[in-house]
């Protein structure tokens, strides 16, 4: 994406994309598209911290880490803003919590990430790399037109 928006001579201001403490272990946004970010200057919209719950469920019924340690992970990462979702008071709080904590040392990092590497080098917990489960225009075909365009015009 960010090729073929050069190649137009194009600078997205800001990019969305998965950021968590899995991600590192297969097909890394943050090894590969965030240095590329950072460098261009392109705010990072960091977003499936939890990965809607897949990670969480996978990564704290592991004990690998807890909720407020994946939100610090992303938090102290160079984004420019961690989407969370706020389901209750609780969430709210714990959201607080990690957002005016300090950020993480490199060391307790690199511990987490350790720590949560079996849990992702295949990416099964990731649906959003390894499955449909998030593909909308997989489930509505009819959505793209010939050679993989859209079958509307943007505005529509």
């Amino acid at each position: 994406m960010l090729a073929l928006a050069r190649a137009h001579g194009w600078t997205p201001e800001t990019v969305q994309m998965p950021v968590n403490v899995l991600d590192p272990h297969y097909d890394s946004f943050v090894r590969q598209v965030l240095p590329v970010l950072v460098e261009r200057r392109i705010g990072v919209l960091a977003m499936k911290t939890f990965g809607d719950p897949f990670i969480l469920e996978a990564v704290t019924g592991a004990k690998a880490a807890t909720p407020l340690e994946m939100l610090s992970y992303s938090l102290s990462l160079p984004t420019s803003v961690v989407i969370t979702g706020i389901d209750s008071p609780a969430i709210l709080d714990q959201a607080v919590v990690a957002a005016t904590a300090p950020a993480m040392t490199p060391e307790a990092m690199t511990a987490l990430i350790a720590r949560t590497e079996p849990i992702g080098l295949t990416g099964v917990n990731q649906k959003f790399k390894t499955s449909y489960h998030f593909d909308s225009t997989h489930a509505h075909p009819q959505w793209l037109g010939p050679g993989g365009q859209l079958g509307f015009e943007p505005g529509q």
